[in-house]
């Protein structure tokens, strides 16, 4: 049973593709994200795409899948699938916020992270409440999937309205374009996806 498809799974995938794409090009042009309401309100947060990066393009016998990772790596295979067609199909994700680090591997197919790694839990207070390690890394969760949450909601409001995703697109357009040998570019007049 496991293997039959339901009738929006192809939508899921073009929409988780076009989010992980979304993503790695606001990472390399853009990277800073604002959360939108909640305890942490307004508070600044950055992505980068790092290590770890699998395009994907073509159908059925023609597909083709290209795995990218090294750390540091200006990842320029992934860059050339981008400009020959492909989209990111997973990627490992850092989250930045306060000084603190989030990894978290992200699929297109359902956008489920996985391989999530949380900055790490102070075991000083440990001795004083036993449920202080427990409740910091709940914390850490909590604050993670919310980043992840916020970025992926910012992506709909581009997404979801015509104009300013054909925007959007022709700013990847020009990034997916740019020199390889240049590394990451700022796309100017980039509009604020917090909107």
């Amino acid at each position: 049973m496991a293997d039959i498809s339901y009738i929006g799974q192809n939508t899921d995938l073009i929409l988780g593709q076009e989010f992980l794409t979304w993503l790695w090009f606001r990472s390399e042009t853009g990277s800073v994200f604002r959360m939108e309401d909640g305890p942490h309100a307004h508070e600044p947060f950055t992505v980068a795409m790092e290590q770890r990066i699998v395009v994907r393009g073509g159908e059925g016998e023609h597909q083709e899948t290209a795995t990218v990772a090294g750390s540091l790596s200006p990842l320029r295979e992934a860059r050339l699938g981008l400009q020959t067609g492909k989209l990111v199909v997973r990627a490992l994700v850092k989250l930045e916020k306060d000084g603190m680090d989030w990894q978290v591997t992200l699929r297109a197919e359902d956008l489920s992270p996985s391989s999530f790694r949380t900055p790490k839990v102070s075991r000083e207070d440990a001795s004083d409440d036993p449920d202080a390690v427990f409740l910091e890394k709940a914390y850490f969760i909590e604050l993670g999937l919310a980043m992840l949450d916020e970025m992926f909601r910012q992506f709909l409001g581009i997404r979801l309205s015509a104009a300013r995703w054909q925007e959007e697109t022709k700013s990847m357009a020009k990034w997916m374009a740019h020199d390889l040998s240049q590394g990451a570019i700022l796309v100017q007049d980039q509009p604020d996806a917090g909107r």
